[in-house]
């Protein structure tokens, strides 16, 4: 098979003017100045040292911070050759309120190369020569074009005049850190982007990129690259919310390997308010723990302006106090709600938006200590509604998901709806906690570091696989002679040791159980029969691999009871068909926790009824038949009922 290389993109470089002097470390990544005299990279206009870096003008402090990018990925990328990377300032759109930072991508691409180990696929350049073992390119052409806003250096119609900070230490202040800006858009031009057209669903020039095979389509339950995968089902996905995941094994075993923080919930346990579904949480602030914080929710009341946005001293705040506050956003930064209603006493804090979709409160506050978590608009109207009735919630993490991973460890590529044209598939969902340096927007927590990033690209070719892949399932059981746990590796050839170990909280003291294990066709099974009944308990796996290195993978919690199980059941709705909705009626032979949702035809998830422990017996739920606020059109639908035993369903026909 020979080698070919495609064209991504046409560089305008004639104007350009290539300096004499390139930064590298040495084999690694070469910046190669493109900016003409006087401009850029050559910006003469007086600097102080500042963050460890020594440049005394302004262009070498920029140079100087892309050579410390490099010299990073560089030690990163181990067995790459030489990578040069064609780099400038230039102007780029900037406006009062948004700004382009940097661009970046690949030159050229590389398939079909006997070495890759996708045929018929395309590479980054500079990943194809890797690959390859040889230079594709003619020595010196560039494998990266970066392109960076120098705009951002006191521009009054660009961010209110806003500056770059040039350090390296993570000290921005209320600049913008230019090191993880630099890390992230070489990320982009090493490989971590999509060759095929997330709007059109069409691969490029017929073929996919190595990026593709790593997409899963949980609508579908098919990859990008497969060739089931239509493009119109591409399309659907790159718009699909959390339906859009990595299914690589580096990059599942980054999820846990980080960790990355729990997914939020909010478990109401009192007053008829549907499952809240559409959760963030804060940059800063208190752990969710997985037993998390409950307590009354109580409005906040200010002294001034809007009365609920908590941006003054509280007129309430003896209401506050060891409660739950809740309050409205807009008006000042999340961190003043955060202290106002700390202030106050109040044991956590739910921040409703002022607008459509979800959010994440951001920013770094290391005097908040209580749990903060975000909701939309809709489900914040329903909870400060149920108020007067009397609301009692759960603030907490959740035992299993993560925050920017699906239930099965896979990281949540963005895709929002609509779809953001250089924005969506190729990073990070924006749900991702803490940040990663591969999401759309920087945060202000990114500096150095990048994270999840390395663990992709160990899927795509860059690095070898050398640590226990993903965690593919953990589940823990009750049963009258203990609890029943098992799990699988999806491959856990590097595992070296495993050890089960047992807590009485999230939190530990964690101690290794002493039990019988049983393995048959990759899944592992133990039973812990030293459990004492009406006890809760919490279960994970510590891992040592075969370079010695220690990790901890799942977290499971389990109610045991001491009585022998018997069959749950989720009877027939009560009306059905119906018009305005239906009364759905179950029973389970013990104390657990237990999922009720509803869900249309296709299978997603429109309504969540119930998520959080029930008594043992028989229980009675209604539907009305809406979602979102709003009655659901005619057609099909499902109850399901998830708990220890599996998964029920009945089916819900309603006319209009």
């Amino acid at each position: 098979m020979a080698r070919t290389r495609g064209i991504l993109a046409t560089l305008a470089m004639a104007s350009l003017a290539i300096a004499p002097l390139a930064y590298a470390l040495p084999g690694k990544i070469v910046i190669k100045n493109l900016d003409s005299a006087g401009e850029g990279f050559n910006l003469g206009t007086p600097a102080a040292p500042v963050g460890g870096n020594p440049g005394t003008t302004i262009g070498q402090q920029r140079l100087n911070v892309f050579q410390h990018a490099a010299d990073l990925w560089g030690a990163i990328l181990l067995n790459a050759d030489t990578i040069y990377v064609d780099a400038r300032f230039d102007s780029q759109l900037c406006t009062p309120s948004s700004a382009v930072l940097g661009s970046a991508g690949p030159t050229f691409l590389g398939r079909d190369d006997p070495s890759y180990p996708f045929a018929s696929t395309w590479y980054h350049i500079a990943l194809a020569e890797k690959l390859a073992g040889s230079r594709l390119l003619p020595n010196g052409t560039g494998e990266i074009s970066a392109t960076f806003n120098s705009e951002l250096d006191g521009t009054a119609s660009c961010l209110g005049g806003t500056t770059w900070y040039y350090g390296f230490d993570g000290n921005e202040g209320a600049q913008i850190e230019l090191l993880p800006v630099v890390l992230h858009e070489l990320g982009h031009g090493l490989g971590f982007s999509t060759t095929t057209s997330g709007s059109t669903g069409n691969f490029n020039s017929g073929f996919p990129g190595v990026w593709d095979h790593f997409l899963y389509d949980s609508l579908t339950g098919r990859v990008w690259s497969n060739p089931s995968e239509t493009a119109g089902q591409r399309v659907a996905s790159a718009i699909s919310g959390d339906k859009l995941s990595w299914s690589g094994a580096a990059g599942r075993y980054g999820v846990t390997h980080l960790p990355l923080m729990r997914r939020p919930k909010v478990t109401v346990n009192s007053a008829p308010v549907a499952g809240i579904d559409s959760l963030g949480q804060a940059e800063f602030g208190g752990t969710l723990t997985v037993g998390g914080v409950t307590g009354s929710v109580v409005l906040v009341i200010d002294g001034s302006g809007a009365a609920n946005d908590g941006c003054t001293a509280l007129t309430n705040a003896g209401a506050v106090s060891g409660n739950i506050a809740i309050v409205d956003r807009g008006s000042c930064n999340f961190n003043v709600k955060a202290q106002t209603a700390q202030a106050a006493g109040a044991t956590g804090l739910i921040i409703v938006n002022n607008t459509t979709g979800s959010f994440t409160a951001s920013g770094v506050d290391p005097s908040i200590t209580i749990p903060i978590v975000t909701v939309t608009l809709g489900d914040g109207k329903a909870l400060k509604n149920a108020i007067a009735g009397g609301l009692n919630v759960t603030l907490s993490g959740d035992a299993v998901l993560y925050a920017g991973a699906d239930g099965s460890y896979r990281p949540l590529m963005y895709a929002p709806n609509p779809f953001q044209g250089g924005s969506s598939v190729s990073h990070f969902d924006v749900s991702t906690l803490p940040n990663a340096l591969m999401e759309p927007a920087i945060n202000a927590s990114l500096s150095s570091d990048v994270d999840m990033t390395k663990h992709l690209f160990v899927d795509i070719g860059w690095l070898p696989i050398s640590t226990p892949t993903a965690l593919a399932s953990f589940t823990a059981e009750d049963r009258a002679e203990g609890v029943l746990l098992q799990w699988r590796f999806a491959d856990g050839s590097d595992v070296a040791t495993l050890t089960l170990q047992r807590a009485p909280g999230e939190a530990g003291p964690w101690t290794a159980l002493q039990t019988e294990l049983f393995t048959r066709d990759g899944l592992t099974a133990a039973l812990d029969a030293s459990v004492e009944p009406g006890q809760a308990y919490f279960y994970r796996l510590h891992v040592v691999d075969r370079d010695g290195r220690e990790s901890t993978w799942g977290l499971v919690t389990v109610y045991h009871s001491g009585v022998a199980a018997g069959p749950a059941a989720l009877f027939a709705p009560s009306p059905n068909p119906s018009p305005t909705g239906t009364t759905l009626s179950y029973r389970i032979p013990r104390p657990e926790f237990v999922r009720l949702d509803i869900v249309d035809a296709s299978g997603r998830r429109i309504r969540s009824l119930q998520e959080g422990m029930a008594e043992a017996g028989e229980h009675q739920v209604w539907w009305d038949g809406t979602a979102g606020g709003r009655s659901v059109p005619p057609g099909l639908y499902f109850a399901t009922m998830r708990t220890s035993a599996g998964l029920r369903s009945q089916r819900i026909a309603i006319i209009r």
